[in-house]
């Protein structure tokens, strides 16, 4: 487990005042999400929950993990939220209190480059489609009317390699990331068909007085962010376009 931290100075009353740390957890695997590079943890979540701790009033502190350990980090108190494009669904909200969603997207398949038997989602049947393990994309393959025609498997990593490479058929993940790796990626990669799904993610706390108590606080400071064009700002600067927006 990789900690780093990220110090926000706040003043009271016009002295200098001690923040409270708010523990974020990520996996630091998610380009241009949150990712490492040249040992420093980066990404468009790391600079949004750094200005809402600047916003808010709190010292940011890091904690990377796998993905799929994120939400049992969270359920056991050993982080405070999670910022790694948390999807928005009836099953973690009957768990977790969220804040307002912060990024809009769709769940998308990916392809080999030149897979013209995929043209989009309606084309899996009786493919194999791989989804990053702990992600919701499994769960959304799985309403599908023809789930049980699709072999998922769920992978830590190494989706796209495999894609890529013909071990499976294709991939889903959200449209944006994937539009970005295949920008940055030389694996030849194409997105097939239209985003199936809507995505909203959102920053989950646990549903106690304290989770909630931080929840409100962190809603208030995104409130702000996106009303003063911040969130926007940070968008444009990973993206190229402004995601925080429905």
């Amino acid at each position: 487990m990789k900690r780093i931290l990220a110090l926000a100075l706040t003043l009271t009353m016009g002295t200098a005042a001690a923040a409270e740390t708010l523990t974020v957890g990520m996996s630091g695997g998610y380009f241009p999400f949150t990712f490492v590079k040249q040992n420093e943890l980066q990404g468009f979540e790391v600079d949004v929950m750094n200005a809402v701790g600047e916003e808010a009033g709190f010292d940011i502190e890091f904690e990377t993990m796998s993905f799929s350990g994120l939400i049992g980090a969270l359920d056991a108190g050993r982080i405070d939220t999670i910022a790694n494009q948390i999807t928005v669904t009836p099953e973690r909200e009957a768990k977790f209190v969220f804040t307002q969603p912060y990024v809009f997207d769709g769940a998308q398949v990916v392809t080999k480059k030149g897979n013209d038997e995929v043209a989009g989602v309606e084309d899996l049947r009786g493919k194999t489609v791989a989804v990053n393990l702990g992600s919701n994309f499994e769960q959304l393959l799985r309403n599908l009317p023809y789930a049980d025609e699709i072999d998922i498997r769920t992978y830590e990593s190494n989706i796209e390699q495999d894609t890529a490479l013909g071990r499976v058929d294709a991939f889903v993940m959200d449209r944006i990331s994937s539009a970005q790796v295949i920008k940055e990626s030389p694996l030849p990669l194409q997105l097939a068909g239209k985003p199936f799904s809507e995505i909203r993610n959102a920053l989950p706390f646990r549903d106690d007085a304290e989770g909630r108590a931080l929840r409100d606080r962190v809603d208030a400071a995104l409130t702000t962010l996106k009303e003063n064009g911040t969130l926007a700002d940070i968008s444009v600067k990973w993206f190229g376009t402004d995601i925080t927006e429905q």
